[in-house]
């Protein structure tokens, strides 16, 4: 399993977290690990890597996000 770690744009607040948390756990392959305004830490549940589908997922709720390096 690998963990990666999202910068999210837009999270100003509990409800933006709610909404963030949410889109996570829809996500396929993704274990949401941790979600705090600004920054989601994520687990993978396979090998695969679902961070495209992640990112896909925060974009449809309406906040942008990319892989933290």
């Amino acid at each position: 399993m690998a963990e990666f770690t999202l910068r999210i744009d837009g999270m100003h607040c509990g409800s933006c977290v709610r909404r963030v948390t949410q889109a996570l756990n829809s996500t396929a392959n993704v274990e949401v690990e941790e979600v705090r305004i600004g920054a989601a830490r994520l687990k993978s549940t396979d090998e695969s890597s679902p961070v495209d589908a992640a990112i896909a997922a925060l974009a449809k709720a309406g906040y942008s996000a990319r892989l933290e390096h």
